[in-house]
């Protein structure tokens, strides 16, 4: 009866800790990106409130500045905000690159670094590790550093 008895106590506290991880997972505000060709927004956490957005950007960065559900209020570089279900988004992180001009993708992170290409705004890519002011930077296969201060999506949400 005694192991029966702590068992059931060691279950119980397994319980209570479970959920207390998985919010410190997902605490507000964080980056994700957009999962799929096409991707709803909508103005209200539910599938009945009227769509706001259709986004056609796969890895369109977005931040999360709420979680309801399965719901979660976005903010896109535009800094529109609206609601999208969990399973059209990723934790992988990307960026879009924003500016007035052609930015510079170097073969290092370092200005002095040979220059790869130069990226308009609003291209899209995976986002890779930032150190120093730059961010490893993939636009379908061509790989690089942008300055961090050129891309939305990077740093701290």
């Amino acid at each position: 009866m005694k192991r029966h008895a702590w068992i059931l106590h060691l279950l119980a506290l397994c319980a209570l800790a479970a959920p207390a991880r998985a919010d410190d997972d997902d605490k507000v505000p964080y980056w994700a990106s957009i999962d799929t060709d096409v991707a709803n927004m909508r103005v209200g956490p539910g599938n009945t409130y009227k769509i706001e957005w259709v986004y056609r950007r796969l890895h369109l960065p977005v931040k999360i500045i709420r979680r309801e559900g399965p719901w979660r209020q976005i903010e896109d570089p535009a800094g529109d905000k609206g609601w999208m279900r969990d399973l059209l988004l990723s934790r992988q992180r990307s960026a879009i690159v924003i500016g007035d001009g052609l930015v510079e993708m170097h073969a290092e992170a370092s200005g002095s670094s040979p220059m790869l290409w130069r990226v308009e705004p609003g291209v899209v890519g995976l986002l890779g590790e930032c150190d120093g002011g730059w961010c490893g930077f993939d636009t379908d296969g061509h790989k690089g550093f942008v300055r961090e201060d050129a891309l939305w999506g990077a740093g701290e949400p």
